[in-house]
């Protein structure tokens, strides 16, 4: 198999060659990452044939998920991701044990006993309706959460609410502003099996990958791998001395690699296979994406290669190129940002 053909089949599995449906693209895809929101959304976007603004997050939640990052995914995945500990902590309010939050490299204020208590009013109050982040914080104020006990329950990180929420309490709401509601009752599924059926999902919409990809998006070892390997139906390509594992889908690779897409930042087509040894970025040009302080810029993609980043705020498109580009590569990211946002956006190259 040659590079290009491998694009080919990667492109099309990620739907940047083909759209669906958007609940096919977040199920196929385990959910696109959401640390900021307009990012999924334009993932989302690219990748939909039915995206619609206003009703985009029916049958969606947001939540901690994949490599234990933020992703909006369908609802009705909620058990794929959140296990609770293989369903053992699964709606418990009982935090007497360890935790990455309690540890003692942390400053923990919250008592066993408190952090039950700001929980049930916390639980009680999204059960109800959505609640915004700092109206959470006025009403634990109100019933008597002390500063230090606040900075706990809502550590920048996750604290306590990443707590809640990875219990399956509750779920953010599907919007830019951070908003909590109550999750459906579920089941989670056991730890192994989610991780399999994740895996089935990757080899699936995401490769052919390597086992360097999986572990790269998935975060498991190398043996983990080997093993879901061994379990799923895949089969195998060669491509420049790489063995690539993928499970046939029945879709057809007959497209062309599109002259232009405005990837997302946190794009799975970045995060979805290992950053140094991307067929898609140049290795000179990585740090043009991915930053120091973990930040995955938006790509511009030109045949299937990265040049540039982009940036857009309200009316205003900056294009940032990464190298030099012959006029007529210039008018074609020019004429597709003009496309995708219909003309609608003063466009300036830095």
């Amino acid at each position: 198999m040659t590079i290009e053909e491998l694009k080919i089949r990667q492109l099309t599995n990620q739907y940047l060659i083909k759209p669906s449906n958007k609940m096919t693209v977040v199920r196929d895809l385990c959910g696109v990452q959401a640390q900021f929101f307009p990012n999924a959304m334009h993932s989302l976007k690219l990748r939909s044939n039915d995206y619609d603004e206003p009703t985009v997050g029916q049958g969606l939640v947001k939540n901690w998920s994949v490599r234990g990052t933020v992703h909006v995914f369908a609802e009705s995945d909620l058990p794929l991701f959140i296990r609770c500990n293989n369903g053992e902590c699964y709606r418990k309010n009982e935090w007497g044990g360890y935790t990455f939050w309690n540890n003692e490299r942390r400053v923990w204020a919250l008592t066993p006993e408190r952090q039950r208590y700001f929980s049930d009013i916390i639980i009680s109050a999204v059960s109800e309706r959505a609640y915004t982040r700092e109206e959470l914080k006025e009403l634990c104020r109100a019933h008597g959460m002390e500063a230090l006990e606040e900075d706990s329950m809502f550590e920048a990180w996750g604290g306590g609410i990443r707590e809640l929420c990875e219990r399956g309490f509750m779920h953010y709401v599907v919007q830019e502003k951070k908003a909590y509601i109550a999750s459906p009752e579920f089941e989670p599924i056991p730890e192994e099996e989610a991780k399999l059926e994740i895996a089935r999902r990757y080899f699936t919409n995401m490769g052919p990958a390597t086992i360097h990809d999986a572990m790269y998006y998935t975060g498991a070892k190398q043996a983990e791998v080997k093993n879901w390997l061994k379990a799923l139906p895949v089969e195998s390509v060669e491509c420049e001395g790489k063995t690539y594992y993928y499970i046939p889908n029945g879709k057809s690779y007959d497209n062309e690699i599109p002259p232009c897409i405005f990837l997302a930042g946190f794009d799975q087509l970045m995060l979805g296979y290992q950053k140094k040894e991307s067929i898609y970025l140049p290795q000179e040009h990585l740090r043009g994406i991915f930053n120091l302080a973990g930040i995955v810029m938006p790509p511009i993609l030109l045949n299937g290669k990265v040049v540039g980043k982009w940036k857009k705020k309200d009316s205003k498109l900056w294009i940032t190129l990464f190298e030099s580009l012959a006029a007529k590569d210039r008018k074609i990211i020019q004429r597709t940002a003009e496309c995708f946002w219909n003309h609608e956006l003063k466009i300036t190259f830095e």
